[in-house]
């Protein structure tokens, strides 16, 4: 009787995003002849455990950055990537004892640099072949490139979290430049079920307005109390999602405010699909979890984060999603866009990439097997 094909699974740690997005691609690998392992610190596990109850998981955190509450982020980041390299390096030595200790056939690493090995099949996961510098440092973006393609190429195969045509969500950080041989589009990745031709699931009457708070601190923390005075000056019936899924799930009652550490992957979809009025950071996943239950929102970019800022702002000008700045944000909320049809054609031609992806992946280890 042949084993079970062990395949590790591991997200950045840079928010719950990643590990989002790592959750959809691990639904769809799941087969009884492949054992999901997940590994990562502690809360992310928590939150991995609370969405794929029964999943092996292992204790490997990766690095986690500090942020603050006055320095744009990329400098801190700039900072602390001496430290980012230490990381990487010490995971590519862990990894080498961790194949042997479970028999590891394939690692998936979103955005972990060090997570690869020649003896097994290694999967690299970003949406963001370039990364973007702030207009001030933009010089550098053509080093970046080729640093990151460096790392790119000691991977087996590159997933690209998005379409490969014009009709796309990352713009520039993943379009207009020589790729790779080893990248493949896997179309969007998201948790939740895809609706059907009314654009939303049954079961919730719509409300009025749907905060999605995420991200690192100090930000997050920032945005949370400036959007509950807001929302606590009007009248208007809105819950806000907490995005803390390491606590347990708690619901509070602030007079027309309703306030959840944490909701599960069913309830969240029914809130957000059933609201009026979506606001959230503009976040990779976040978006394309929007995106997949065809729904648009206020994007409120983490200041500083030049991902976020130009992901904002492309998918404003494009007219699916509208964007305001931390700072900008009042006591009156603007209007948002009605999605164009576009969006339902993303997830079929989505789910199409990603099938034929994984299958190539898939078939050439069996081969090598």
């Amino acid at each position: 009787m042949k084993r079970k094909k062990n395949i590790l699974i591991c997200p950045l740690e840079w928010g719950f995003g990643h590990a989002g997005r790592m959750i959809a691609l691990a639904e769809r690998l799941q087969r009884p002849d492949r054992n999901i392992i997940f590994g990562a610190g502690e809360k992310h596990l928590a939150f991995i455990r609370n969405e794929l109850p029964g999943t092996d998981c292992i204790r490997f955190p990766g690095f986690s950055p500090v942020y603050s509450r006055y320095l744009p982020q990329y400098i801190i980041i700039f900072l602390q990537i001496p430290l980012l390299l230490y990381h990487s390096v010490r995971e590519h030595i862990m990894l080498k004892g961790m194949i042997a200790r479970h028999s590891l056939d394939m690692v998936i690493s979103d955005n972990r640099f060090g997570l690869w090995n020649r003896k097994i099949t290694s999967v690299y996961v970003t949406h963001q072949l370039r990364i973007l510098f702030p207009s001030c440092l933009s010089f550098l973006e053509f080093t970046g490139v080729k640093l990151h393609g460096k790392i790119i190429s000691r991977f087996r195969w590159c997933l690209v979290p998005d379409l490969p045509g014009e009709v796309n969500l990352t713009g520039r950080m993943s379009h207009g430049m020589k790729l790779p041989a080893n990248v493949r589009f896997t179309g969007i990745l998201s948790r939740f079920e895809v609706p059907g031709p009314a654009g939303c699931i049954s079961g919730r009457e719509k409300g009025d307005i749907c905060v999605i708070l995420s991200g690192p601190e100090p930000q997050r923390g920032i945005l949370e109390k400036k959007i509950t005075g807001i929302l606590a000056a009007g009248k208007r019936q809105a819950v806000i999602l907490g995005g803390r899924p390491q606590e347990r799930v708690q619901k509070e009652l602030m007079g027309h405010i309703t306030c959840y550490s944490h909701a599960g992957r069913r309830e969240m979809q029914e809130i957000i699909s059933g609201s009026k009025l979506i606001i959230a950071r503009a976040g990779y996943t976040t978006i394309m979890e929007l995106v997949s239950l065809n729904c648009t929102a206020l994007l409120i970019p983490t200041p500083g984060q030049t991902e976020q800022e130009y992901l904002a702002s492309r998918l404003s000008e494009k007219g699916w999603f509208s964007r305001i700045s931390q700072k900008d944000l009042k006591n009156v909320l603007p209007p948002i866009p009605e999605l164009p049809g576009m969006k339902n054609d993303i997830m079929k031609q989505s789910a199409v990439l990603l099938e034929k992806v994984l299958k190539e992946i898939s078939d050439e280890a069996e081969i090598q097997q």
